[in-house]
């Protein structure tokens, strides 16, 4: 892995070392060292802020036709594909993913089939239009007028992607702006840093021109400042949590920079009584899954009231055995939050649910016989409200919240009262119900009797969860610009 960790940017086509204060990446499984790097300065990411909008520019890449792109663009999918088991690796060490995890597949299988799929979807999108003029409009006694809208490519792109799936969130940035002609500044998050470079590596050999693709890695802020303020930079896509991403949107505004924002969630999982036997697989499910690091995860759980106390007693029964472990280990379930600072918010926000009328279940610290690590145990939280602190805010850890509801309209009440509209979930045996109640879910994504992720379906957030599509057609078009081109004949 010298050739990853070698590097710390890679700018205008060629791999620097960082001028910058070095830092460190930990193991969170075992708090080891997996690499000292030397952060990039803010001086080299205003050079690639300078190469992106010279590449973007002259048209080395936007001037290309978008088959000209594809050509180019599948061959940067086979050279991402032949280094999976290095992303695998990589997702293993400084993500702490557990190598047996279901959301190993999104860490590193799931992106890279996508790089063709998004090839192809581009190819299927017409890039000329014409606009719907009603006839009266188009023909008269003057004139006849053709209206048409011409989609373009965008420009220069900063890309600023999450710890948790990191080659993923930043998948979703880099793939669609190069497909749609844009150039594109990529900054990891420090504390995953190193599965960024795989980018570079395969851009470099799959010849996507100089200073289209450029990465930058920092420990810092004043880079990523200078990608959101910069007036060369024409969009911001950032994936984080909504404190970030409320200054990205300041920072941004001078500029009037478009955003695609992806932020956080507290999504509910309502369970309606001809389903509430499911329910108590969904404490396992959600901490599980790359220990409850997930901003789309269904961390609050709603369910009648009368089966309120069964529910726990199987949430905590399934959870029981689960084996706490180190992410290398294949019978490891449940691994390590990414830090410290994020094994203590799980241990704040289990505190602060106990001070506000809630009872720990089962779990609420840190796992014994595990000294290293930033462990914390599968915990069950059970919730007197809707507004006590744990149902309320972003955990991001093994931590599910089970409340009662009276009945559906409170059920409902309940999950939409939230600053948050990330995404939800609906489980009944009645179908067409269970459609009912999932459509008066304020969110931007609602998943009924189970979820999916797909190149082909988009997913973005409403209200404080974010700005703007990623996937599907929306998640394309983002990264593209209207033209409108109303012609007459001379």
């Amino acid at each position: 892995m010298e050739d990853v960790l070698a590097y710390t940017g890679y700018i205008d086509g060629k791999f620097v070392t960082g001028e910058g204060a070095s830092f460190i990446v930990e193991n969170p499984s075992d708090e080891s060292v997996v690499a000292e790097i030397q952060s990039v300065s803010a001086g080299q990411v205003e050079q690639a802020i300078g190469a992106a909008r010279r590449a973007f520019d002259d048209g080395r890449w936007s001037g290309l036709t978008m088959k000209q792109r594809a050509e180019t663009m599948r061959a940067y999918a086979n050279a991402l594909r032949s280094r999976a088991e290095r992303l695998k690796e990589l997702a293993i060490l400084e993500a702490g993913c557990p190598v047996s995890s279901t959301v190993m597949g999104a860490q590193v299988h799931a992106p890279l089939r996508m790089t063709d799929e998004i090839t192809d979807m581009f190819l299927g999108l017409p890039e000329v239009e014409e606009n719907p003029l009603p006839l009266h409009e188009r023909v008269n006694a003057h004139f006849v007028v053709q209206s048409l809208k011409r989609w373009t490519p965008l420009g220069v792109v900063s890309a600023i992607s999450a710890y948790n799936v990191p080659f993923y969130t930043a998948f979703w940035k880099v793939v669609p702006a190069l497909m749609a002609g844009d150039s594109v500044i990529l900054r990891p998050n420090p504390l995953t840093p190193l599965s960024a470079m795989i980018f570079a590596e395969a851009a470099a050999e799959a010849g996507i021109p100089d200073g289209v693709l450029n990465v930058v890695i920092e420990d810092g802020l004043a880079g990523g400042q200078l990608m959101t303020t910069d007036e060369r930079v024409d969009l911001v896509s950032f994936t984080g949590s909504c404190t970030v991403g409320v200054k990205v949107a300041q920072q941004a505004a001078p500029t009037l920079k478009r955003l695609v924002l992806e932020l956080g969630g507290k999504s509910a999982q309502i369970y309606l009584p001809d389903a509430v036997e499911r329910a108590a697989s969904a404490a396992y499910s959600v901490c599980t899954s790359h220990a409850g690091q997930g901003c789309v995860l269904g961390t609050r759980v709603f369910v009648p009231e009368e089966s309120k106390a069964k529910v726990l007693e199987g949430m905590a029964a399934m959870l029981a055995n689960v084996k706490i472990g180190v992410a290398s280990d294949p019978t490891t379930q449940l691994g390590p939050v990414i830090s410290a600072a994020q094994r203590a918010r799980c241990e704040h926000f289990t505190q602060a649910a106990v001070d506000a009328g809630g009872r720990v279940v089962t779990g609420g610290k840190r796992p014994a016989g595990l000294d290293k690590g930033f462990f914390f145990e599968p915990t069950v939280l059970d919730l007197p409200d809707n507004k006590n602190p744990a149902a309320q805010e972003e955990i991001f850890g093994p931590v599910v919240s089970v409340i009662g509801y009276r009945d559906l309209d409170h059920a409902v009440e309940m999950s939409n009262d939230s600053v948050y509209g990330l995404s939800g979930w609906v489980f009944g045996k009645d179908t067409r119900q269970a459609v009912e109640v999932a459509s008066r879910i304020r969110t931007g994504t609602v998943n009924i009797n189970g979820g999916m992720a797909s190149a082909y379906a988009s997913s973005g957030g409403w209200r404080h969860s974010g700005i703007g599509r990623e996937r599907g057609v929306e998640g394309l078009r983002v990264y593209q610009q209207i033209q409108a081109l109303n012609i007459q004949a001379a």
